[in-house]
């Protein structure tokens, strides 16, 4: 029987989805890649997030050599028939319900099973036995931690807890500007980097594309090499510092203790065993404190695990959840970026960081981005796409359950048992943002109040009856009848982000 090529997509470049075995591509296949034009026409992506991609995929293909097609194309369809013609092909599973959608449309594809991921679908409905509803992360992950044996001994969890995340909150080290650790693999650009800049560049003076965020040092792997020495990098000079500070923030350290791999990751360059796996033998040979170790492994064989299959375990209308009823459209400030529009120095910082990055840390996406969302009443669809499109490790899948179930809350609660929202007290305890910004996290009114505070308080009273039900944020709205300046603060809203 003659090899079927092998379709690779952007996210699905390291060689573990290139391996035979266990549903894998036909043995020693031809390869094709498409790169598509018309997949930067449907968003305006984040200039970086452009380049981080097609940097990979070139890259990947120059790896490759003569086993590969390439293809420039306008669509995908078109891309694929200048490869094969009409001839059968492979795909590795997808990894967003619109490409399914679209391979599964061709007759001459067969979809293999997805890779990249610790469990299967058949185990992830094994454990769910059909619902996840009332089944929590902390569940599932131990459950990963079992089935995997991470951070195990015999069957109970090293150091005798499961979660560690108590030892992990504190704020960041007070009078320091950055956090005192080694910095992150930074990749260097080469000609394959210059070419995808010159490209871009192009495709914009030709009106075919247009994009949000600078483009600025590419700061993210973008080969198997750059991915795994980034790795080592981290497990080796950065993982001990990870878990005390991985809720913190510090104006001048976009980076703090993160590890930079989320990018990688979701371009298939790692596979999320061996990130686990370094990270446990760090561990183990004492290289580094289980807090942070354990911190980790949450991170990727938890959380990261969870959204990806609650992303295909949810409905396909999960995306137009919208229970809390937010229809209002996203700013033209948040939409292009313009951080310099902003006065409050918390959401201005993490906005520039974006702009200049296309990434921030889990901490800033939810507690400042996603909450000032939360708090306007933002169309959580708008801000999915939001989300999606400017930043290098934003995925439908990722984003999807991510920004609808956990930051925007609007399921309802289908993933997260609370809105994750907080008025400006978090965000000074958590940083050094507060302190040279024009407003004060104490104060709900007046010239100085802080957009976070006013903004927390008019959210819990726009959903009082829905959150008073529940026992997480029921403490806070039965407060909404003690507070002497609820009247002002309805009265006045909350400080203008930016001007009109």
């Amino acid at each position: 029987m003659a090899r079927r090529p092998h379709w690779i997509f952007a996210d699905q470049l390291g060689p573990h989805f290139l391996t035979p075995s266990h549903g894998g591509p036909d043995d020693d296949a031809p390869l094709i890649m498409i790169e598509s034009r018309a997949v930067f026409r449907r968003r305006r992506f984040h200039r970086a997030k452009a380049h981080l991609v097609l940097s990979a995929m070139r890259h990947r293909a120059a790896e490759l050599g003569d086993r590969v097609r390439y293809v420039h194309a306008d669509t995908y369809r078109e891309g694929l028939r200048k490869a094969v013609g009409s001839r059968q092909v492979t795909v590795a599973h997808p990894t967003s319900h619109r490409a399914l959608d679209f391979v599964t449309s061709l007759d001459q594809v067969t979809v293999l099973p997805p890779r990249g991921f610790l469990l299967t679908f058949e185990e992830f409905a094994d454990w769910a036995d059909g619902e996840v509803s009332g089944r929590r992360l902390e569940d599932f992950y131990r459950h990963v931690r079992r089935h995997k044996r991470l951070l195990v001994d015999g069957d109970q969890p090293a150091g005798g807890r499961w979660n560690w995340d108590r030892e992990n909150r504190r704020p960041p080290p007070r009078g320091t500007p950055v956090l005192d650790v080694a910095t992150p693999h930074y990749p260097r650009e080469d000609e394959i980097d210059q070419r995808v800049r010159h490209d871009l560049d192009r495709w914009e003076r030709e009106g075919a594309v247009t994009f949000v965020g600078r483009d600025g040092p590419r700061r993210f792997a973008a080969t198997r090499k750059e991915a795994l020495a980034a790795l080592r990098r981290f497990v080796t000079h950065r993982l001990p510092a990870f878990g005390p500070y991985e809720d913190a923030m510090l104006a001048g350290d976009p980076w703090m203790s993160h590890s930079l791999l989320s990018a990688p990751l979701n371009l298939g360059l790692l596979d999320p065993g061996e990130c686990v796996r370094h990270a446990e033998r760090a561990w183990r040979d004492g290289r580094a404190p289980l807090n942070s170790v354990e911190g980790y492994v949450r991170q990727i064989a938890g959380w990261r695990e969870w959204v990806w299959h609650l992303y295909w375990h949810f409905e396909r209308d999960y995306r137009h959840s919208n229970e809390l009823g937010h229809h209002a459209p996203l700013p033209s400030w948040f939409a292009t970026l313009d951080a310099d529009a902003v006065t409050a120095r918390c959401l201005a910082t993490v906005l520039a960081q974006v702009r200049d990055t296309g990434w921030t840390h889990h901490i800033p996406r939810l507690m400042v981005l996603g909450s000032h969302a939360l708090q306007r009443g933002w169309d959580p669809a708008a801000v999915t796409d939001w989300f999606h499109r400017c930043f290098v490790d934003g995925y439908d899948w990722v984003m999807l359950p991510n920004v609808i179930g956990m930051s925007q809350y609007a399921d309802g609660g289908r993933m997260t048992t609370k809105p994750y929202t907080t008025g400006g007290a978090y965000i000074n305890t958590m940083s050094d943002l507060c302190g040279a910004c024009a407003y004060r996290p104490t104060q709900r009114t007046g010239d100085r109040a802080c957009p976070y505070t006013a903004g927390y308080w008019r959210f819990l009273h726009r959903h009082r009856e829905r959150l008073a039900g529940n026992y997480r944020t029921a403490p806070s709205t039965h407060q909404l009848g003690r507070l002497a300046d609820l009247e002002e603060l309805l009265e006045n809203p909350p400080p203008p982000d930016a001007p009109p």
